[in-house]
């Protein structure tokens, strides 16, 4: 399975900010927000990634990530020109999916809990359609919203309905067959001139192949693609890892659980961050 962050678009939401740093480059805490996806994806068990973004931003993001060699990975990179909207992702990305399953994350979405584990492995057994997530949200006229019977089936998916069918919000984590480039090319400009991923949802809901999984008690999905959604993600991280002495989203120690880099790997790591705390944990981890 090929993996995609989409770390593209205007960032008009977080203007002047953006003028200054990409945004998915901007600290959530103590890390990039970019390693947040990043770690959603090697939790899911996907070493060959695509991030996709902003022609001006590739370099930024080649110093950070590199090719992903420390996280026992392979990263390319893409670039989208103009931000046509998220599922035209999957037309820059073609050759690098390459007729192979996909999932699609978005750069500045966060998600922690331990429920998670358990979400990611049904999405990537699913051999057959998509599978989308459900967030239950107090509000859910804000954003795409999923209505499914008692088997997970979707009924119906909308963006921002006045009268939602349900409460559960959909995240910008998303799974798709071998079908997704396919369909993504027939999907033509909505309204506001961008190739829309709740209609390629659609495309997938009209062949009775879209699924979704909930997201239930527990679990935290934060959308960082404003100030006020980078300082609430920040303070919850802090919080977290305060407490409890365990980081989230930390890809080298994810990837060093999921067997993609040895204790010696990490250990170089550690050594070479050991002024930061950053680096004092993954040595700790190390010790345990």
């Amino acid at each position: 399975m090929k993996g995609i962050i989409l770390a593209g678009g205007k960032g008009s939401r977080l203007y002047p900010m953006t003028k200054a740093v990409s945004k998915p480059l901007i600290p959530i805490y103590d890390k990039p927000m970019v390693y947040y996806p990043l770690a959603v994806l090697l939790r899911a068990g996907i070493r060959e990634i695509m991030l996709i973004t902003a022609p001006a931003d590739v370099e930024a993001y080649k110093r950070a990530l590199g090719d992903g060699s420390q996280f026992g990975a392979s990263i390319t990179y893409g670039v989208q020109y103009v931000a046509r909207g998220i599922a035209d992702a999957f037309l820059i990305a073609e050759d690098f999916i390459a007729g192979e399953r996909c999932c699609l994350i978005l750069g500045d979405n966060l998600f922690h809990g331990s429920q998670l584990k358990s979400l990611l492995k049904v999405a990537c057994e699913r051999s057959e359609g998509a599978t989308v997530f459900g967030y239950p949200v107090k509000d859910p006229t804000a954003y795409g919203v999923v209505e499914f019977d008692d088997d997970g089936k979707v009924l119906s998916i909308e963006e921002k309905p006045k009268a939602p069918k349900s409460k559960y919000a959909v995240p910008g984590l998303y799974f798709y067959d071998g079908d997704a480039v396919a369909l993504a090319k027939t999907l033509k400009p909505s309204a506001r001139g961008e190739l829309e991923i709740t209609s390629l949802n659609e495309k997938y809901l009209k062949r009775g192949k879209l699924h979704v999984e909930l997201m239930e008690r527990g679990m935290a999905w934060l959308d960082t693609g404003t100030p006020e959604g980078i300082l609430n993600a920040a303070q919850f991280v802090e919080a977290v890892q305060t407490r409890q002495g365990l980081y989230i989203a930390c890809p080298e120690e994810i990837a060093w659980l999921q067997g993609f880099i040895n204790d010696e790997q990490l250990r170089a790591i550690g050594n070479e961050l050991k002024m930061t705390e950053y680096g004092q944990y993954l040595l700790s981890l190390l010790e345990k």
